[in-house]
């Protein structure tokens, strides 16, 4: 079974949305609060992991969009 590209670019945009609510929950307690809500956070290169998932859910959601947008 195959899945049509408008479909998964949907279901990718879904996700994307869903990833940025959490990430970006995660990383405002993280960064505003100065407390993690989920327990032990950890930190990379200084910074919170979770604004790293931000960004990347971020991006996706962007390429996403710009399937949508594109020829079909």
């Amino acid at each position: 079974m195959c899945m049509k590209k408008q479909t998964a670019l949907w279901t990718i945009f879904g996700i994307s949305i869903a990833g940025m609510l959490f990430s970006g929950y995660l990383s405002a307690s993280e960064l505003l609060a100065k407390a993690c809500p989920l327990g032990g956070c950890s930190s990379l290169l200084g910074i919170p992991t979770c604004v790293y998932g931000f960004v990347m859910y971020t991006a996706v959601l962007v390429i996403a969009i710009l399937g949508l947008k594109g020829k079909k």
